[in-house]
């Protein structure tokens, strides 16, 4: 307490020593008023002075420059000089903040306890009404003006704000360059880049799979190689591996396959019996499969789900039999089909969307697969197709792009409703994608190509404000698959037409499109070859030697002297004939088999093979030639079986009931 009182006695002391300065007077409104207004026009002036004093420094000539600079530096001095000795003047103590404003007392006299102990303390808020003059309640309506211009001012700065955030996201887009790659005239349904940015594999609905090397590329931009790994089924989905070295092939039927880097199988997935009623009793799926992921975290595991309604997780080095099954379920407990899968980030979730419109996690530390870990059983409209989902890359957020024309975000943490959402994105494709940028700011997703629009899109989406930033438009043709790769900073579009598009930007992707378009395109090969060889031997005689046509003329000349060559083919011949020529038989089909039918012999042997076969036996037994030489002396003897007779019928030996009654 006595510290208290010596720090107020001292505060009481500086400000009754401010007060009595007749210069300035801290209680009285309207003195202050002025005096601030006597300040602001001397700094106007010295801001005025110094403008001049610049512009004749910058209008004055080089060699002069010097001594100009010693003069502003010397009125710098003087003003500096001038300003501390107007603050010892007027202030005691250390120099106000700017825009401090000194309160005026109720009471308005100059000295006095009561006013000291009024002054003492921080200044009032903004806004504050005391009980005291009008000047007082004018001051404060200005002051809440002001504030609500500043609230003003903070909203356009806020917007100004997102607009610079936007810019700052569009500019992380690769767009500068786009290069154009032709897998075929389908629509390109699956696409993958190896981790390492090297290769690009695409897949279609034409059933073949191209492989692309960038560095092996040149600008005329053609796959090195093209295989049809599922024989005569379209591509679902294509996947490389963590490590890069195998690649997931999805088809339309019920066996997935693993192929390496250069198109050589190395697996294929077992088939179930479709005959068996539980779907987990069988070793792998009995229906066609929908999609496929690798496990980001085991190099060597795999998940499939099908139309049978299993979600089913498999071994590389095991594939006679499936490593663990999930069965998605609808209300009530119904099955559901799956139709797209994916795993988490960190590899412990596996999720699945179905037909029903939900979206079904299971956790991949348990052991069984029977109860789910999270589920989301209204996500989607039910009836339609969910055709993508991807996890961020922080692994909190999940994407799904719906049937129903939706695209969400999700948040693990809170799985019942949705954080953003997008409606509106016509998609007609049971493939399109949706993915995250490699900052996790953006999410992308395709749009196809509705009746009476010019093409599809690629849409851009913030993550935070689900904003539309930017869209890149693909003339006569949907967006179907979309992929961003995080090392190389490119981005490549597979769409409906069969054409992939690259996108990057030389000032922030690395390797990729960039090696392949710098390359010349190679000269291609000019093959000679040699349509009839005319063979000269020097020293024949001229009789023999055969002279190269000098011109066409003369041939057709030496030609038509030619009986032989000039002699025009004998027209066919309708009727009996004429001028010593036979009339043909038998031109058509029909007349032929007619006359073949009528001109055979009949066979007697045709209804007794047996009689066939024996009638051959006495000319094989006097001249032995094909077996009975070899077996000359070791052959028995064959004996036939002589045909029976037939026996006649004896009434007697009948029974009476099949005796003919006689009248």
């Amino acid at each position: 307490m006595a510290m208290f009182q010596e720090a107020r006695q001292t505060a009481i002391e500086r400000t009754q020593a401010s007060a009595g300065d007749e210069d300035i007077v801290l209680t009285d409104p309207e003195k202050i008023e002025e005096k601030i207004s006597q300040l602001s026009t001397k700094q106007k002036t010295s801001s005025r002075k110094n403008k001049d004093a610049e512009s004749s420094s910058s209008g004055s000539s080089g060699s002069d420059s010097s001594s100009d600079d010693d003069k502003q530096t010397e009125k710098k001095k003087a003003e500096r000089k001038k300003q501390q000795k107007d603050r010892a003047d007027d202030d005691v103590g250390p120099p106000l903040p700017p825009g401090f404003r000194p309160m005026a007392s109720s009471s308005g006299g100059k000295g006095g306890d009561e006013s000291s102990d009024e002054d003492v303390g921080p200044p009032l808020l903004p806004g504050f009404k005391s009980a005291g003059t009008s000047k007082e309640v004018s001051s404060s309506k200005d002051e809440q003006t002001s504030t609500q211009n500043r609230s003003v001012d903070s909203d356009s700065e806020s917007d100004e704000e997102e607009e610079e955030e936007e810019e700052s996201l569009l500019s992380k887009i690769p767009l500068s360059h786009e290069v154009t790659l032709s897998h075929g005239l389908k629509t390109v349904s699956a696409m993958a880049l190896d981790p390492s940015g090297a290769r690009l594999v695409t897949g279609s609905l034409d059933y073949d799979v191209r492989f692309w090397d960038f560095a092996g590329m040149d600008a005329s931009l053609q796959s090195f190689r093209t295989l049809r790994p599922c024989e005569s089924h379209q591509i679902r989905n294509l996947e490389y591996s963590p490590t890069g070295e195998l690649i997931l092939v999805v088809a339309s039927n019920a066996q997935a396959k693993v192929i390496d880097r250069d198109g050589f199988e190395k697996c294929e997935c077992v088939k179930g019996d479709q005959y068996l009623v539980d779907p987990a009793s069988t070793k792998g799926h009995t229906g066609m499969l929908n999609g496929g992921c690798w496990n980001p975290k085991v190099k060597e595991e795999f998940m499939t789900c099908s139309i049978d309604g299993t979600v089913r997780i498999w071994d590389c080095n095991k594939v006679f039999r499936h490593k663990g099954i999930m069965k998605p379920k609808g209300q009530g407990g119904r099955r559901v089909v799956p139709t797209a899968c994916a795993y988490s980030i960190d590899g412990r979730y596996m999720v699945a969307a179905c037909n029903d419109g939900s979206i079904q996690l299971w956790d991949h530390n348990k052991h069984t697969f029977v109860n789910v870990a999270m589920q989301n059983k209204t996500a989607h409209t039910p009836g339609t197709d969910t055709s993508c989902l991807c996890f961020s890359y922080d692994g909190r957020t999940l994407a799904s792009r719906g049937g129903d024309d939706t695209l969400k975000l999700w948040d693990i943490r809170n799985f019942r409703q949705p954080v953003q959402k997008a409606e509106g994105l016509f998609s007609m494709f049971p493939m399109t994608d949706c993915i995250f940028s490699p900052d996790d700011k953006l999410v992308i997703t395709g749009i196809s190509m509705d009746k009476g629009q010019e093409g599809g899109k690629a849409v851009f989406f913030d993550r935070q404000t689900f904003n539309k930033v930017y869209e890149i438009p693909i003339e006569g043709a949907s967006v179907v698959r979309c992929l961003w790769h995080p090392k190389l900073n490119q981005m490549a579009l597979g769409c409906g037409d069969g054409k992939i598009h690259l996108h990057y930007d030389p000032k922030k992707s690395h390797r990729g499109a960039m090696l392949c378009v710098v390359r010349q395109k190679s000269k291609t090969k000019q093959v000679e070859m040699v349509l009839a060889d005319h063979i000269i031997t020097p020293y024949a005689l001229p009789m023999f030697r055969e002279g190269r046509p000098t011109s066409t003329r003369k041939q057709e000349e030496r030609v038509r002297k030619d009986p032989i060559k000039s002699h025009r083919p004998d027209l066919p011949m309708y009727g009996p004939g004429t001028g010593g020529r036979v009339g043909a038989k038998g031109a058509t089909l029909s007349q032929y088999v007619a006359q073949s039918i009528a001109s055979r012999k009949p066979d007697p042997y045709e209804t007794d093979p047996r009689g066939a076969i024996l009638r051959h036996a006495k000319e094989a037994e006097q001249n032995p030639y094909w077996i009975d030489t070899a077996y000359t002396k070791t052959q028995p003897v064959p004996i036939f079986q002589a045909p029976e007779q037939e026996k006649e019928k004896d009434d007697d030996d009948e029974p009476m009931w099949k005796k003919q009654k006689t009248s």
